[in-house]
């Protein structure tokens, strides 16, 4: 028994960090992209810089389904610590790929598994004399087989080779080399030993790959970010180094050459988010990125900003916690801390993108919506949106497009101010007072910003009503806020199902998959997906509807559920959790099994995982 299919299955390569083998792997993942069948690569890694083990999943679908669906078809085995785990991992039916320079210990035997030997030490050997080069074409020869096996069009392979290397044309023969040993060595050796196939479609339109981190980046330069206080921490690292790309190309005066952007590397997260304060206080449009532990240390100033209303815009890009936890592995464990980030009454606006356009779209969002709302707005990726590569559909930007700064005040309108001005009144019943840039008026608009109580004046004060009128001015700006974020998904499938699921970010596309399942199976199940917080009433109206809903998520103590309790008062007993914490995406084929056994009343934990190497377990 042999998998058999055509532009439908996961492969996975089982590498050691270190070694060159993304940039190989990429490639097989790109093309089959070229090819014009839909993928979805995620690149497993740790946290070092060298040595330990490496995974790179790539979906192949031409169905479209984008999210991880869980199980491995075919493993590329190149790294012996995992090569028993990576064996193990396999369906039955699955194919093993593995260096056959050495032979197989004698237990590895499966009789469901079809073993593909490949002498790649030997081959690399034989053709190459240096050893960096040894490494690195050992990894090129496997794609070349994999052209072979899968029945590829070895020619976008090689123009692949010819485009990545165009302005360093002596590394192409190597390279072509590389492909050509392993595709002939296949050939000569394996007839019709592989029943998966990638075939030419037309089913990727004009759509784009991209990671999260440079759209969120490029997202920002389109907003008018022309600051960015920053401290570096995987995996947030890549959207300012994107910035600073993408700037040094639109942030150039034509005629001088001068920078028209900063970006200043602070000595720790507080002092960084501090800097794209004090930039956005004095008229900028600026931001800083972080993860986990970084929000942690920024939530002091969180706090002022939200207190003192100066708009400021954070990208955390998720990781596993707490502490330092697993720092390449991805989760959406922030979820609480940044919507209730800082001591005391504090709620910030959360834009939650589920794929690199949304990225694009809410990082230029945010900065329209902090300075509208004088707020921090905070974008939540994670580090498989932000740093894996990701289908998407092309970036839109109307160039007549106008930023919305709020409410400025310019010279002339606190010149022809007939009444007291006061930077905290509510003048229009929306809970936003209007401000000045620093220096508008060399007499008028002046105020002291601080970060303790206040009256509508900017005034010192510890009046208690004074204080509680500020507090609940914020809380009817609140509510405004929920009028200007992006609106949730909603999709009734059936109008009479009592069933629903919730979802968000990089849940998305795994769930979908996982309810098209179950709706195949009759099984109908209405969906919502939120994009953002505060929450739009829309979401408390979905739940009523519904006697059951899964919040489907990637943290240990269903944070989302817990907030759309907290915000909407809402039973416990509605609300069902699927929960994935292992750090690895979450997978479609778990989403829908727990489902199927909770609907069926089976006593199940919610939590669906697997090890890193692809094994499921149930938890």
């Amino acid at each position: 028994m042999r998998i058999e299919a055509v532009n439908d299955f996961v492969i996975r390569f089982a590498n050691v960090n270190g070694t060159g083998s993304a940039s190989a792997n990429n490639m097989f993942s790109k093309a089959v992209f070229r090819m014009g069948v839909p993928v979805s690569p995620k690149n497993i890694f740790p946290s070092n810089i060298q040595g330990l083990p490496t995974w790179f999943e790539v979906r192949v679908t031409e169905k479209g389904f984008l999210g991880s669906r869980g199980d491995v078809d075919f493993v590329v085995a190149i790294n012996g610590q995992t090569m028993r785990e990576d064996y193990e991992s396999l369906v039955p039916g699955g194919y093993f790929m593995y260096d056959s320079t050495k032979a197989l210990p004698r237990d590895f035997k499966r009789d469901d598994v079809i073993e593909i030997g490949l002498p790649l030490t030997e081959l690399v050997i034989e053709h190459y004399t240096n050893p960096r080069q040894r490494q690195l074409f050992k990894n090129i020869i496997y794609v070349g087989a994999l052209a072979y096996l899968f029945d590829m069009e070895f020619e976008v392979l090689t123009n692949m080779v010819k485009d990545q290397f165009a302005k360093k044309e002596k590394l192409i023969p190597p390279n072509i080399q590389a492909l050509e040993l392993g595709y002939n060595y296949a050939k000569t050796h394996y007839t019709e030993t592989c029943g998966l196939r990638v075939h030419r479609r037309d089913n990727v339109g004009d759509f784009i790959m991209i990671d999260g981190n440079a759209a969120a980046a490029l997202g920002a330069i389109y907003g008018g970010a022309t600051f960015v206080g920053w401290y570096p921490i995987t995996p947030s690292t890549s959207v300012v180094e994107a910035f600073e790309k993408y700037a040094k190309k639109y942030r150039i005066d034509p005629e001088t050459g001068e920078n028209k952007f900063a970006i200043l590397q602070a000595e720790d997260e507080l002092a960084a988010i501090g800097m794209a304060i004090g930039a956005n206080w004095n008229g900028a449009r600026a931001f800083t990125a972080t993860s986990g532990p970084g929000v942690s240390l920024m939530s002091e100033f969180l706090g002022l900003a939200y207190f003192a209303e100066i708009p400021v815009v954070l990208m955390d890009i998720q990781r596993s916690g707490p502490s330092t936890g697993m720092p390449t592995r991805t989760q959406q464990s922030d979820i609480i801390s940044a919507a209730y980030a800082s001591h005391g009454d504090t709620k910030h606006v959360l834009l939650i993108p589920c794929d690199p356009a949304e990225c694009f779209e809410m990082s230029a969002a945010a900065f329209d919506l902090a300075d509208h709302l004088q707020t921090p707005v905070i974008l939540m990726s994670d580090l498989d949106l932000g740093m894996n590569d990701h289908m998407s559909r092309p970036f839109k930007w109307d160039d007549e497009r106008k930023y919305d700064r709020g409410k400025v005040l310019t010279a002339e309108d606190l010149e022809n101010m007939t009444e007291r001005w006061g930077r905290y009144r509510d003048v229009d019943g929306d809970g936003i007072g209007y401000r000045t840039y620093p220096g508008t008026h060399p007499t008028k608009g002046s105020y002291f910003t601080r970060g303790s109580s206040h009256d509508e004046y900017a005034a010192y004060t510890e009046d208690s009503g004074a204080y509680e009128d500020n507090m609940q001015r914020l809380v009817l700006k609140w509510e405004t806020a929920k009028s200007l974020v992006p609106k949730p998904q909603i999709k009734f499938r059936d109008k009479d199902a009592k069933i629903a699921a919730i979802f968000y970010g990089t849940t998305t596309q795994a769930s979908y998959e996982a309810l098209d399942g179950l709706q195949e199976d009759g099984i109908k199940i209405n969906t919502c997906r939120i994009k953002s917080f505060p929450f739009h009433p829309d979401i408390k109206d979905f739940i009523e509807q519904h006697e059951t809903i899964f919040v489907i998520e990637q943290n240990r103590d269903a944070q989302m559920r817990t907030l759309l309790i907290n915000e909407f008062n809402v039973g416990t007993e509605r609300l069902r959790s699927i929960l994935n914490i292992d750090g690895m995406p979450i997978r479609a084929r778990r989403i829908k099994r727990k489902i199927e056994r909770m609907l069926n009343g089976e006593q199940v934990n919610p939590f669906t995982t697997a090890h890193s190497s692809g094994q499921e377990v149930e938890a």
